[in-house]
């Protein structure tokens, strides 16, 4: 086998990796996520915007230098060490197989808009269950066919999707958009708890880095397909948002298990348009679980490959991580099955807590990383652009990062404290064997900082 295979992303498909990952589930179910919050909730919108855009501009940066699959896990790695790069894949692989199960539960409301299920929580787990191992199927299927899958549900959610955000500012009702703080903690404090929780909306913003060693000229092409891919999602989200918002009585709102389809209803009357708009959805959220189950195999397999991950991550088929998305997948599907039959309330305002904050810590570590190789003047670490611009990006991600992990509030930090716990068993156990290689093998050392420029095979 060639040890250089060839790359199968090209721009449009690493753009629309990023944003099929970053338009699934989130834009439409977390207008009524929020709604609780009041309309404080678009401002939180639109701060966060800057602050994906400014990730997604690091993590292109980060990538031109290290065009490598798993970047996220390199980054720390290179600049603190193993175990920055370990706590790194870790949160993240959590982040994701959680963030699937989110997924997976945000198109429960959608599914019942379509297909007359009966009400209780095991037939919504029983629907969650479905809209998760369909696109595994895919997955296991092989990695052009999740281009494929990536390509088609991207284009076919953008349209719905734009009819709200374009028409639905002219049928919005001033009276719907209901207070501006409806908690009346303050302004600051609702903006950053809102915030945590409509940073899932922007997961993805690195999905360009983190599958770089599958993409065609990367130095250009990550950073383009991540600015742009976010730019294209942040018009939807703002647009489609203050629509909702405008479209729905507040209280309704706040209580939605479909809030466009109830927008598109508003609109023209009737349920028609919300029947379109909740297949939309489904197709939306399936396509979105494409790309994040293979996101969740990609990063464990780049540091598995490093000895810093279970070596069963590596095992690769039709050049997919197949081990490691079918790991991802139960683990998601058993933590479905216990939001749901546990009688735990809020099911997806829970796992989204949980998620922004496994999502902040590699996204903290990525900058600390860049700002570590600039307080070096390592320039070859942060090659091209202007030192100013460079600073400003790394510091407003660190900043954003900081915020993120701030606002998801005590609950989920303590929830996410315990995974990343979890987690420091696997690392002594990982360290002790390399440790032990070493020590037979002195002329072992440290394995390089790979991750996967040849994934296949």
């Amino acid at each position: 086998m060639s040890q250089n295979p060839p790359r199968r992303f090209g721009l449009l498909t690493a753009v629309c990796l990023v944003t099929g990952n970053i338009i699934g589930g989130g834009v439409f179910l977390l207008p009524a996520t929020v709604a609780p919050y009041g309309t404080v909730s678009i401002v939180a919108l639109v701060v966060l915007t800057v602050g994906a855009v400014a990730l997604a501009m690091l993590f292109g940066r980060l990538a031109a230098r290290t065009p490598v699959t798993g970047g996220l896990y390199v980054y720390p790695r290179e600049a603190f060490g193993d175990f920055a790069g370990f706590v790194s894949v870790w949160s993240y692989w959590t982040m994701t197989w959680t963030s699937n199960a989110a997924l997976a539960v945000a198109s429960v409301g959608y599914l019942q808009v379509l297909f007359p299920v009966p009400g209780g929580a095991g037939w919504q787990a029983v629907l969650a269950l479905a809209a998760l191992w369909l696109p595994a199927l895919t997955n296991f299927a092989g990695l052009k066919y999740v281009a494929a899958a990536q390509v088609v549900s991207t284009v076919l959610k953008f349209l719905p999707l734009a009819v709200v955000a374009i028409l639905g500012p002219f049928f919005v009702h001033a009276g719907n958009f209901g207070p501006f703080d409806a908690t009346g903690q303050g302004v600051v404090p609702s903006v950053s708890a809102a915030a945590a929780i409509l940073l899932y909306s922007y997961l993805g913003v690195e999905s360009a880095a983190v599958s770089a060693g599958e993409v065609r000229d990367p130095g250009r092409n990550v950073i383009r397909a991540g600015v742009l891919g976010t730019v294209a999602s942040a018009v939807v989200y703002v647009l489609g948002t203050v629509a909702v918002f405008g479209l729905v009585p507040h209280a309704t709102l706040a209580g939605s298990a479909a809030p466009f389809s109830d927008a598109l209803n508003a609109m023209f009357g009737g349920t028609a348009g919300g029947v379109v708009m909740a297949a939309a959805a489904v197709v939306s959220i399936v396509g979105a679980l494409n790309g994040w189950i293979l996101m969740s195999a990609q990063m464990p397999y780049a540091a598995a490959v490093d000895g810093l991950f279970p070596r069963v991550f590596t095992r690769v088929r039709r050049d997919v991580p197949w081990a490691g998305a079918l790991i991802g997948v139960v683990l998601a599907s058993v933590l479905i099955l216990f939001n749901y039959l546990g009688g735990t309330g809020q099911v997806f305002r829970v796992l989204v807590l949980i998620t922004s904050f496994t999502a902040a810590v590699p996204y903290l570590l990525s900058a600390a990383a860049q700002l570590h190789w600039l307080a070096r003047g390592d320039r070859e670490k942060v090659r091209g652009g202007r030192l100013a611009l460079d600073v400003t990006v790394a510091g407003v991600s660190f900043a954003v990062s900081v915020w993120l992990i701030a606002g998801a509030g005590y609950a989920a930090v303590y929830q996410g404290t315990l995974f990343l716990a979890a987690g420091l068993l696997v690392h002594a156990w990982l360290s002790a064997r390399v440790s032990s290689s070493t020590a037979s093998s002195p002329a072992a050392g440290r394995p390089p900082v790979q991750g996967r420029v040849d994934a296949r095979g």
